[in-house]
């Protein structure tokens, strides 16, 4: 067994790593990565970091007397060491095929391992990230040794998000080329940040009429301002009260949207509760979260659903990437950027400390995963025993939430469910206990019970409270109880984001091509959108995959054998 890195050495690696994140809004799993010099020590613990978090280590090139590796191009290099050393790997690696981003990484320690000047005149990407348009317009660089400019822009984070989001534009020229869209009406009803505003504004270049809405605390206003400059017709404010909001939702319903592409199910529901005349012109809507399809499952059993709703979140290129990968590292960043800025005796988290996920679905899984990755020690709390059983085997401990959290210094919720951290469980919480939530549903954290016993909220730092008992107990909770990656930082990465947007767009189109013909029901996703989808992300990702392999028909007038052969010719 490979020996774990000491704690100040996987500390760094953690904080390089996070710099890195918060910088590019991209994702660490799945893409194929390079170390490059420095201290073995360190280069070694921030390997071990990468590929805990499910990134792959490229092979090293060949030397200039040996052919070449055979391999696709690296996507991230990390560069600890020399800085001659540094621009020779990147002027290697610039001979890549045309789209294949790499992303250098200066996270040099105690210096500089890159020198931006090597490569010419630079340009702002995004906050936080350099173009080298002399080399490349693929290759860009990033350093880890300095925080992202504190800059909206707006407009250079969604030109970024929309090049490394392939799948979904390739699936959007699909409808555009089709003309599908021309005449419809979509209401997009998510997080507004630049991944949203790249898929609305495919949208409307396919032909649709796109109107949004999001909750004020999932609104990033810039993003926003960009869309209304784009002539698209935005309902939605950062500052907005609840009952704005409310205005807000209806307005953008009262433009008689023919498909609605939400988040949660909130705006499915409300049309129900407050439109239900708009549910007859409806062609359907489409839902992308597992606590956004349990109300509507109920109210399709009671009869009550009144329009059909494709269930993107159950796609199995959406759950098993978005829900695990994506929330799994963007919840535990966001929670851990919110907390390293506190002094050390606002709470209890500690490198290499220990943490509870309550939950171990999809989300509780990446959740966990990540943690572990940076040197956490888990437990995991699930009501269902096959599931809390998969969690043991996946080596976590395992017990009752109110046992768990009495020694834990982080809790982070990953139910989705409604008062999975009650108010029992935050008094049981360890002083100093830092509570997040992955994800969310309203009241996830029961805040309100708290405040009924008398617990005082008290503002911290941004997004981060204090909940004091009159005994005097406390804990932090992070993002006001809601989801910490959508309402503190800015959601998934954007890779992950690209798969599960071009499931919507699966979605839309079956929902344009059939649905008059669904049912009144949750229905699922087409096997087929799974499976288109992931073959234009590996081609995208670079990686060769065998074409499907279809099965013989069986003649009309033969039936199928389905006899035993192990025992010889059957008679």
């Amino acid at each position: 067994m490979p020996q774990r890195p000491d704690p100040e050495r996987a500390a760094w690696a953690a904080a390089a790593v996070r710099r890195f994140a918060a910088a590019t809004n991209l994702l660490v799993a799945g893409r194929t990565v390079r170390v490059l010099g420095g201290d073995p020590r360190d280069a070694a613990a921030l390997v071990a970091l990468l590929t805990g978090l499910g990134a792959r280590t490229a092979a090293d090139p060949a030397p200039a007397d040996h052919e070449p590796v055979d391999d696709e191009p690296i996507d991230q290099l990390w560069c600890l060491g020399d800085p001659d050393e540094s621009t020779a790997a990147v002027e290697r690696e610039t001979d890549r095929p045309r789209g294949a981003t790499l992303v250098v990484v200066d996270a040099g320690r105690y210096a500089p391992a890159v020198d931006e000047d090597a490569f010419g005149p630079v340009a702002p990407a995004r906050p936080g990230v350099l173009a080298v348009p002399t080399l490349s317009d693929d290759v860009f660089l990033v350093s880890t040794g300095r925080e992202p400019e504190d800059d909206p822009a707006a407009e250079d984070r969604i030109r970024w998000a929309r090049r490394s989001m392939p799948v979904a534009r390739a699936v959007a020229a699909e409808l555009r080329d089709g003309g599908l869209l021309r005449g419809t009406r979509i209401g997009v009803a998510m997080v507004l940040e630049p991944k949203t505003a790249v898929l609305s504004l495919l949208l409307r270049d396919a032909g649709a009429e796109v109107v949004v809405y999001a909750h004020a605390d999932e609104t990033d206003d810039a993003v926003a301002d960009v869309l209304r400059r784009a002539g698209m017709p935005v309902h939605a404010d950062s500052t907005a009260s609840l009952a704005e909001q409310h205005r807000l939702a209806l307005a953008m319903l009262d433009t008689r949207p023919h498909v609605l592409l939400d988040d949660g199910s909130h705006l499915i529901r409300l049309a129900h509760q407050e439109r239900p005349e708009l549910l007859p012109t409806m062609l359907g809507a489409a839902e992308e979260t597992t606590s956004g399809l349990r109300p509507l499952r109920v109210m399709a059993e009671r009869g009550e659903l009144g329009i059909p709703v494709v269930a993107v979140n159950d796609a199995r290129a959406k759950t098993c990437f978005d829900n695990r990968f994506g929330t799994g590292q963007s919840t535990v960043f966001a929670t851990l950027d919110l907390v390293d800025p506190l002094p050390s005796a606002v709470h209890r988290v500690r490198p290499g400390g220990t943490a509870v996920v309550a939950g171990f679905g999809p989300v509780g899984e990446g959740v966990a995963q990540v943690l572990v990755a940076l040197g956490f020690r888990v437990t995991v709390a699930e009501v269902d025993p096959v599931r809390a059983l998969q969690a043991r085997f996946a080596g976590h401990a395992v017990a009752p939430f109110v046992d768990a959290v009495r020694d834990a210094d982080l809790v982070v919720s990953a139910s989705g469910v409604a008062d999975t951290v009650d108010h029992t469980v935050l008094r049981a919480c360890a002083v100093g206990a830092v509570v997040s939530v992955a994800g969310g549903v309203d009241d996830e954290v029961a805040l309100s019970a708290a405040a009924s016993a008398g617990a005082v909220r008290t503002a911290v730092a941004q997004h981060v409270e204090r909940l004091t008992w009159p005994d005097g107990h406390q804990v932090l909770v992070l993002a006001g109880g809601n989801g910490v990656n959508t309402s503190a930082a800015e959601g998934n990465p954007v890779e992950i984001m690209d798969l599960s947007f071009a499931v919507q767009l699966g979605a839309l189109r079956m929902l344009l091509e059939r649905g008059d013909e669904l049912p009144r029901a949750v229905v699922p996703v087409d096997p087929a959108v799974d499976e288109a989808t992931a073959r234009v992300a590996l081609a995208a990702w670079g990686s060769r995959v065998a074409p499907p392999v279809r099965i013989a028909e069986q003649p009309a007038d033969r039936e199928r054998d389905v006899r035993t052969h192990r025992f010889g010719t059957p008679r």
